[in-house]
C-alpha cells in the first residue's frame, strides 16, 4: 500500500481507502484497498473497492458524502472522485494519461460502481494532472477541487460532483518545488468565528531532509482563489517517513489527518516480507498562532487514550544522570509511549536500543533550537544507501519548556514536540525489538513528567 484515499466519516464508520497493488508487495497496478473502523483504533479490511478498467488503473483520490444528491447518485450516497491512469499512455508518450473520474456507492461503501460518464474532468494537457481532493464550500454553494497539476494546485469548481470549470491555480514561485506536487488537500480552521483556510502539498521528491514529504501553507480562500498569509514554506512533519497524508471529510469541526508512513526514495526495498507500506497513527490537526504567524499542529487523536495504559510515572529525573528505562521499570513492550518535558535552554537524547547494540536516538540541540533522529545504527540499512541518516527539524514553539511525546512500534517512531507543533516520523528495522529507553541531558536540567505507557495491540 501507499498513499491514503478516499477518506470519509459516514454513519459512524470511518472508510479508509488506499493505493493497493494486491498481487505484490512493489508497487504495481493500483487499485483503492479499503479498511473501515468505529473508533479510528480498530481497523477491518474490507474487500478491493475499486478496479482497474478500460480507462486505466486507480491512482489516489477522496471521497464525500452527497448529502443533497447533487450528482444524481441518491442522497446521502458516498461519491469518490478519483484519478484514473493510462499505463499505456504513459508508457507510449503518446498522449495525457490521467484524468479524473467517479464512483459512487448507495450501501454504506460496500460496494462501489463506476460513473458511466466518466471521465468527468478530462485532461487540458499535461501530464501530471491527479489526486483531486474534493469538498463541499458552503459560502459559494458548490464543490470544490483541490488538484495537483505538475508543480501547482489548480482549482476547480462544480454544482453537481460531474461538470467541473476551472477556478484559479495556486503555487508559481511559493513553497518547495524539488519535485511533482502530488495530494493536495484544503481544509479549514475556526478563529474566534473567521475560518482560517490551510492548504496541505505534498511533494516528491524535495522534503527538508530528503525525498518525499508535506508541506502546507496558510490563507485565505473566498471558493475561488486560494491567498496565502506569507510565502514561508511550512512542513507538516520534517520525518523521513510521512507522506501523501490528507485528511477525512465529512467529520465536522475535527481535522483528522493519516499519512503513508514510508519515503519514495526507497520504499520498494524496504526489508519487510508479506507486507510493504503503513499508516500513521491518525493525527487531529489544529493551528497556533507563533509570534504572529500560524502554524499546523498534529497529535495523536484522543481516542489512542483507550488503547493506553500506564507503565511507570518519574515526577523528574536530573538530565546529567543517564537513566535506563529498563533498569527501572524492566522490558518495554513492543509498542509504547514515552512522554515528557525538558528545559529548552538545554540539550538533550532519548535513545531506543537493543542488546544487539542497534539504536536509533531522538534529540534536541539547544543552541540550534534543532531536533533530530538519528538511524544510522537503527538496524539493517544496507536494502538502500538513502536509508540511513541523521534527520534534523527547527524547534518552532517558544516555550521555556519542551513537552515531547514519542509513540513507538517495533520498526517506526512519531515524534510529537510542542504539543505537535514539530513532528518527526521515521520507520527503522532492527533484528529485534528496543526493549530499553536511554534518557541523557545535561547535569542539573531535569526531565519532568516522565510518563512511559503501553500502547495496546488495534488491528484485527
Amino acid at each position: 500500500m501507499n498513499d491514503p484515499n478516499g477518506m470519509v466519516y459516514h454513519n459512524g464508520t470511518y472508510h479508509l481507502f488506499f493505493q493497493h497493488n494486491p498481487d505484490s508487495t512493489v508497487w504495481g497496478p493500483m487499485h483503492w484497498g479499503h479498511a473501515t473502523s468505529q473508533d479510528l483504533l480498530h481497523w477491518e479490511e474490507q474487500p478491493i473497492a475499486l478496479f482497474p478498467d478500460s480507462l486505466g488503473t486507480i491512482f489516489s483520490g477522496s471521497a464525500v458524502v452527497d448529502k443533497d444528491n447533487t450528482a444524481g447518485f441518491g442522497n446521502n450516497a458516498l461519491v469518490a472522485i478519483f484519478t484514473h491512469h493510462n499505463h499505456t499512455l504513459a508508457q507510449n508518450q503518446a498522449g495525457l494519461p490521467q484524468y479524473q473520474s467517479l464512483a459512487y456507492s448507495t450501501d454504506e461503501g460496500k460496494t462501489w460502481a463506476k460513473y458511466e460518464g466518466n471521465p468527468v474532468l478530462p485532461n487540458p494537457g499535461i501530464r501530471d494532472f491527479r489526486d483531486p481532493k474534493v469538498m463541499w464550500h458552503e459560502e459559494s454553494e458548490k464543490w470544490v477541487m483541490t488538484l495537483a497539476t505538475k508543480q501547482s494546485i489548480t482549482f476547480y469548481g462544480s454544482p453537481n460532483l460531474k461538470e467541473w470549470t476551472k477556478l484559479s491555480e495556486f503555487g508559481e514561485g511559493i513553497g518547495a518545488h524539488g519535485g511533482v506536487w502530488e495530494c493536495p488537500d484544503l481544509i479549514s480552521f475556526d478563529d474566534q468565528g473567521k475560518k482560517i483556510w490551510v492548504l496541505i502539498v505534498n511533494l516528491n521528491p524535495g522534503a527538508p531532509n530528503g525525498g518525499s514529504g508535506g508541506q502546507y501553507f496558510v490563507g485565505d480562500f473566498d471558493g475561488t482563489t486560494f491567498r496565502p498569509f506569507d510565502t514561508d514554506t511550512r512542513w507538516l512533519d520534517f520525518g523521513r517517513d510521512n507522506y501523501a497524508g490528507v485528511t477525512w471529510s465529512n467529520t465536522g469541526n475535527r481535522r483528522i489527518f493519516i499519512g503513508w508512513m514510508n519515503n519514495w526514495e526507497y520504499a520498494n526495498v524496504v526489508p519487510t516480507e508479506t507486507w510493504r507500506g503503513a499508516t500513521t497513527l491518525p493525527r487531529e490537526l489544529g493551528i497556533e498562532k507563533i509570534n504572529g504567524k500560524w502554524y499546523l499542529a498534529s497529535q495523536p487523536v484522543p481516542e489512542l487514550s483507550a488503547i493506553t495504559s500506564s507503565l511507570q510515572k518519574l515526577p523528574s529525573v536530573d538530565g546529567g544522570e543517564s537513566l535506563s528505562l529498563k533498569a527501572t521499570a524492566g522490558n518495554l513492550p513492543e509498542t509504547y509511549r514515552l512522554d515528557l518535558t525538558y528545559p529548552a535552554d538545554h540539550t538533550f537524547e532519548v535513545t531506543l536500543k537493543n542488546d544487539a547494540n542497534e539504536q536509533i536516538t531522538f534529540g534536541y540541540a539547544a543552541t540550534e533550537r534543532r531536533f533530530f533522529i538519528d538511524r544510522t545504527l537503527a538496524g539493517n540499512h544496507a536494502f538502500s544507501e538513502k536509508f540511513a541518516s541523521k534527520d534534523s527539524a527547527p524547534r518552532i514553539g517558544d516555550q521555556p519548556e519542551i513537552r515531547v511525546s514519542l509513540w513507538v512500534d517495533v520498526a517506526s517512531i512519531e515524534v510529537f514536540a510542542d504539543d505537535g507543533l514539530t513532528a518527526m516520523t521515521e520507520i527503522f528495522f532492527p533484528s529485534r525489538v528496543y526493549d530499553d529507553i536511554v534518557l541523557q541531558g545535561q547535569s542539573g536540567a531535569m526531565f519532568t513528567d516522565v510518563h512511559l505507557s503501553r500502547i495496546s495491540p488495534t488491528t484485527n
